[in-house]
């Protein structure tokens, strides 16, 4: 399920206000900064993320045309996980 611009915003809004309510960290720059900073981060990793899922579903799907007896879903799991690790990302 791919998030919404709106929640991801609101998601990077309530990281950067608890992590400054808890003294975690001291902003040097503007709050709103921060908080577009963190919206991008995470926008970022959300679509690198769905990239990886939308390789991996067509890689498991050509392979289970080729072998029915696969378990696309544990199949899918694994190639996921290997492109994960191919891209440096942590899923």
């Amino acid at each position: 399920m791919a998030m919404r611009e709106t929640q991801i915003d609101a998601l990077a809004t309530h990281l950067v206000n608890g992590l400054i309510d808890r003294g975690v960290i001291k902003p040097k720059a503007d709050v709103k900064e921060l908080v577009a900073c963190v919206t991008e981060l995470m926008s970022e990793n959300f679509e690198t993320e769905a990239q990886i899922d939308e390789e991996a579903d067509k890689m498991a799907e050509a392979e289970a045309r080729r072998d029915t007896r696969l378990d696309v879903t544990r199949l899918r799991s694994l190639i996921r996980q290997r492109l994960a690790e191919k891209k440096n990302f942590t899923l």
